[in-house]
């Protein structure tokens, strides 16, 4: 077997609120293991656990706690009403620090709890006054800042429904997402801050409010202190200042368990993005279960995670409120040039003790030699990872460079359920390149083509029991048929989420890649991240995309894209070098049939590479069918591929 890279510290363990939880559940003395598996055989019972340990607050009691458990349509808690805004603003003293707001430059400013809650309760009043109750929508164009923590509480405190998405979208794409709700309220920012510069976007949110003709009222934000100009809205227009200093009584309108949200977007790259609905409950107990007992957050801990608005993990930072530790906002670029390592400066000089981050700042800071031990980075217990699947060479660096006492957590999980499938505990091992275990309450599998749960071989990730989180439905979608065909089509009544990943008889995960980018050579699979770690390690490599296209004399031709580093160049030699390093590190059967050098990789906004986009470009797709371009990091990338594709097309046989 394996050594395990870490194992888990027996004190940290005796102080854990996963240790508590266990306590509390009458299971004193389980490892996680044991903790695991009654979470997944006894639903109900640990559910209940959850409800009871994290102390909801419900206006009406609920009458079962699972009492219906086919996938989809289960039904949570059935009975019970409840506000999820409640809960987030009721467990901090109003002299404790809520919220810390952090940007590039390195200016802060602190909102204490009861500042939050009097800004909630005025907004909400605005809100109610602008028509807004029970059910309707309010969408915010807005960067990671308090606003928008702000405005989503408090349309959360009246049962609306909330939605928001980064100013680095463009109106029309912004547009795409937000006209499908038909908002009544627009709340938007003058701008936001990027790399050393204030990014204007007054044109852009006057454009994106004459695109959603719903609207009754914009909100405008002060941010970066570009002044307002005077311009015909297609509705009212009332300042932030305006809308959050009145004297208000806060309140919470109780709702049912399962009611709306908040409505989170898929990446949009291949057409119109899909709405995914979460309802106040299920976010609330998934949330409280990650951030609680997963992350061990609680009073006196501070999260900084770095994300835009538009990612899954801002809905985390903002649910940070819940467990009474203090949330950070970040508006910047998450390595400026001026100065890249100033996230770590910023935790170091906050006393962050949760800092989250994705595998590609990781593999960045290493390759370009930034040491973030030369600041205090002891209050540092946990370093989150998601977005994609961490490589094993980033371990000994985080441990090297961050500390040996962090638990390195890779988390693997998606905006489909706004939490985590896989990833770590205070009690669990960690494993260099893997996921130390599936969470609680995630009864996690792997399938083969027949539906067969196969162990240390690789499988679809699939969920076999339903979690609260999981979608209450896809908007626009009344028959349920897009939401049945995304998740359960291959395999009735189980979720398939679309990765392709290994479970081990050890009980970690390894995760490959996407399922729907798998590179089959000759019958023999390999996850498309199991090239890209192998090649990005190699210090003259930025960054690499690998795709297996199918062509249609049934020929399969495997290339690997590469973006050399500053100076390189792609000669015949660094050539060679990358094919032995895949033949040693990855497979010698899936040595790319051409090393291209490419300007840059596409990416969707949430950092995500566009794998299946640019395999369908390549194989001769038209871009209006394949990639919607609002969605894509980088636009301009994406004729640069279908040009590739073309060519390769015309070569004489």
């Amino acid at each position: 077997m394996t050594v395990p890279f870490t194992t888990p510290d027996p004190q940290v363990v005796a102080d854990s609120n996963i240790r508590d939880f266990a306590r509390h559940a009458g299971m004193d003395g389980a490892d996680y293991t044991a903790l695991h598996q009654w979470s997944v055989t006894d639903l109900e019972g640990f559910w209940g656990t959850v409800w009871e340990y994290f102390d909801i607050d419900a206006d009406t009691p609920y009458e079962r706690v699972l009492a219906e458990e086919t996938m989809p349509g289960a039904r949570w808690f059935t009975g019970a009403t409840l506000n999820y805004a409640h809960h987030a603003l009721r467990n901090h003293a109003d002299d404790a620090v809520a919220v810390v707001a952090l940007d590039e430059t390195g200016s802060c400013y602190e909102v204490t709890a009861g500042r939050l809650r009097a800004q909630v309760a005025s907004v909400a009043a605005t809100l109610r006054d602008l028509g807004v109750g029970k059910g309707d929508r309010v969408v915010g164009y807005l960067p990671n800042t308090p606003h928008a923590i702000v405005a989503f509480l408090a349309t959360a405190s009246l049962g609306a429904v909330w939605s928001v998405c980064g100013q680095d979208y463009a109106p029309r794409a912004a547009a795409d997402r937000f006209a499908q709700l038909e908002p009544t309220v627009l709340i938007a920012s003058d701008g936001y801050l990027f790399n050393g510069t204030a990014h204007d976007r007054r044109d852009a949110t006057a454009e994106l409010a004459l695109a959603l003709p719903t609207l009754k009222a914009t909100l405008l934000v002060d941010h970066v202190g570009l002044p307002w100009p005077a311009r015909p809205y297609p509705s009212l227009v009332v300042p932030w200042e305006d809308a959050a200093t009145r004297t208000e009584q806060l309140a919470f309108t109780p709702v049912e368990f399962d009611h709306p949200l908040w409505v989170v977007f898929s990446s949009g790259t291949t057409g119109l993005p899909k709405g995914i609905v979460h309802g106040h409950g299920g976010v609330l107990l998934e949330h409280l279960k990650t951030l609680g007992l997963h992350s061990d957050l609680g009073p006196g801990d501070r999260l900084l995670w770095y994300t835009t608005t538009h990612w899954m993990m801002w809905n985390l930072v903002a649910s940070t409120l819940l467990t009474g530790a203090t949330t950070c906002t970040y508006d910047g670029s998450p390595a400026p040039l001026a100065e890249p390592d100033v996230l770590w400066k910023l935790a170091a000089r906050h006393r962050v003790t949760v800092f989250g981050t994705s595998p590609q700042f990781l593999l960045g800071m290493a390759k370009f030699g930034i040491d973030p031990s030369v600041h205090d980075l002891s209050s540092i217990r946990v370093v989150g990872c998601t977005g994609s699947a961490l490589p094993a060479s980033a371990y000994p660096w985080v441990r090297d460079h961050v500390g040996e006492h962090v638990l390195l957590a890779s988390i693997s999980g998606g905006t489909d359920v706004v939490s985590g499938f896989a990833g770590s505990a205070p009690n669990t091992p960690v494993w260099a390149g893997e996921l130390s275990a599936p969470h609680l309450g995630v009864a996690l599998a792997a399938y083969d083509a027949e539906g067969s749960r196969v162990v240390d071989q690789v499988g679809e990730l699939v969920v076999t029991r339903p979690m609260p989180s999981m979608p209450l439905y896809f908007w626009n979608d009344p028959d349920g048929s897009r939401y049945r065909d995304a998740y359960f089509s291959s395999y009735p009544g189980v979720w398939r989420h679309g990765d392709w990943i290994t479970l081990t008889s050890r009980g970690s995960v390894i995760v490959h890649g996407r399922s729907d980018s798998t590179l089959n050579r000759n019958g023999v699979r390999l996850g498309s991240a199991d090239i890209h770690d192998v090649v990005e390690r190699l210090p003259e490599i930025t960054e690499a995309l690998v795709i297996g296209a199918e062509e249609p004399d049934g020929g399969y031709w495997m290339p690997l894209f590469v973006v050399p580093a500053a100076g390189v160049v792609l000669d015949d030699a660094l050539r060679e070098k990358i094919r032995d390093a895949i033949r040693d590190g990855a497979s010698p059967r899936h040595v790319p049939d051409e090393i291209l050098e490419v300007p840059g990789i596409p990416h969707t906004r949430t950092g995500k590479k566009l794998e299946v986009p640019v395999k369908r470009l390549l194989q001769g797709a038209p871009v209006e069918q394949v990639v919607n371009r609002g969605a894509v990091d980088a636009p301009d990338l994406i004729d640069h591929y279908a040009r590739l594709g073309a060519a390769r097309r015309k070569r004489p046989a």
